[in-house]
């Protein structure tokens, strides 16, 4: 028993991002992360220990693991999003090393999106700044449940405890402002390795455990939306297309739950027909399931005198998504050309493409302050709620429902570039029902 459950553990998967301001220790940190839990190569180590030394450094620069372009190792900055992935006994992680630069918002907006944890690096020499509070507002944004604030370079102020509450202080009531539902604070020194996966020495007198012990700890199981069951089909598997679906009476359909758990035998509704249904079987990679639930990759089968295809939902009886035309949303705006009423862009809603034009802007948010300033347009890494009429009703829940129902993009037609993220607060209006 013991031995399934740690390999229980293990198989876990939690995905986190880094924000903070430029030259906060993000790489730094990841970095040391790789390298004290012996998640390296050993070329890896041997490049960052050779590049180290060409470049003059003076120590082992372990922000080179992450810092990848070249652009970025000339400027000492982070341009664009660089994920990693290790593991420890206890799970398994991938890492979003976002930009700190307010101009490169949107690149944190990206790598952070599907994170479980968000952790928002702090200068102890410099406090908090504006864009500690601008990342912290992004993550309550994103409905990130678990945020850690990790006050870095404590080693430059003789780790001083009284600086460390001061921060603490300042951001309990800023977390409170934003909703954050678990927020947690951890001193460090990404550079020595202090308090990131092992404890420090140097200050005693927190009491806390480090980051990594954390981060194998924090629970994710709850955060995960498994009441209202949300499966948009993404591929549909026909007569001869696998062993399972020769009968002529049962066909595949394949996706990722976003939402609910699932058996067979259990009712289900096709949106946006209406029809009911029972499920046959579940089928994964490994073999077939008796239970299936977010966020897996399953194919259902189900009888095939049904009309499904690619953008459908299947979901519960009782709790079917909204199905709207006009929609409420706040955006996190992407492209170079601002966003103004009147505009039209591709739409893509989970498996679902439609089009969309915008019917108006309600406010863009100051993130500093939180204050909703009135506008008619939005600008390159603004955030504000706007209202769109899409050319099909979209099966939507609230973002704070579920992530992935509750999520979009827009999409520019003319280059097939992402010009913005949104994330929806409601439908509007008469067309904004439950789909049944």
């Amino acid at each position: 028993m013991n031995g399934h459950l740690t390999r229980m553990r293990a198989s876990e998967l939690l995905r986190f991002a880094t924000a903070g301001s430029v030259d906060d220790g993000k790489s730094t940190l990841i970095g040391r992360l790789l390298h004290d839990s012996k998640a390296l190569c050993e070329d890896q180590l041997a490049h960052v220990v050779e590049t180290s030394a060409r470049r003059g450094d003076g120590y082992l620069n372990l922000a080179l693991l992450t810092d990848g372009l070249r652009a970025e190792r000339e400027q000492g900055i982070t341009i664009d999003v660089a994920y990693r992935y290790f593991q420890t006994p206890r799970r398994k992680f991938i890492i979003a090393d976002t930009p700190g630069h307010e101009q490169y918002t949107r690149n944190m907006v990206t790598g952070a999106s599907t994170a479980d944890v968000q952790i928002v690096l702090v200068d102890a020499r410099n406090g908090v700044s504006e864009q500690t509070r601008r990342h912290a507002y992004i993550a309550a944004l994103l409905r990130i449940p678990h945020v850690v604030f990790c006050v870095n370079k404590m080693d430059l102020l003789q780790w001083d405890e009284a600086l460390f509450e001061r921060v603490v202080e300042e951001l309990t009531d800023w977390s409170a402002r934003l909703g954050i539902p678990d927020v947690t604070f951890i001193p460090i020194s990404a550079l020595h390795g202090d308090n990131v996966v092992e404890r420090s020495q140097e200050m005693a007198w927190y009491q806390g455990p480090p980051l990594l012990y954390h981060l194998e700890h924090v629970v994710i199981g709850p955060d995960r939306n498994l009441t209202e069951l949300r499966f948009p089909v993404q591929w549909v598997i026909r007569v001869g297309g696998a062993e399972h679906y020769e009968r002529r009476d049962y066909r595949g359909y394949a996706g990722q739950l976003a939402g609910g758990v699932l058996r067979p035998g259990d009712e289900v509704l096709v949106l946006p027909s209406g029809r009911r249904t029972r499920v046959e079987a579940i089928d994964t990679f490994d073999g077939e399931r008796e239970c299936a639930f977010a966020p897996m990759s399953v194919t259902l089968r189900l009888p095939a005198q049904l009309d499904i295809s690619r953008g459908d939902m299947i979901v519960n009886v009782e709790d079917p998504p909204m199905s709207s035309r006009d929609i409420d949303a706040m955006i996190c705006w992407m492209h170079e050309a601002p966003l103004r009423p009147g505009a039209r862009y591709a739409i893509k809603h989970t498996t679902r493409s439609a089009r969309a034009v915008i019917d108006r802007i309600e406010h863009c948010v100051d993130v500093n302050t939180l204050e909703h300033v009135p506008t008619d347009q939005l600008g390159l890494n603004e955030i504000g709620r706007v209202c769109l009429r899409t050319s099909a009703p979209l099966l939507v829940d609230p973002y704070a429902h579920n992530r992935t129902t509750g999520s979009f993009i827009l999409i520019d037609e003319a280059t097939g570039g992402t010009a913005g993220a949104g994330m929806v607060v409601a439908g509007d209006g008469g067309s904004h029902s439950r789909a049944t």
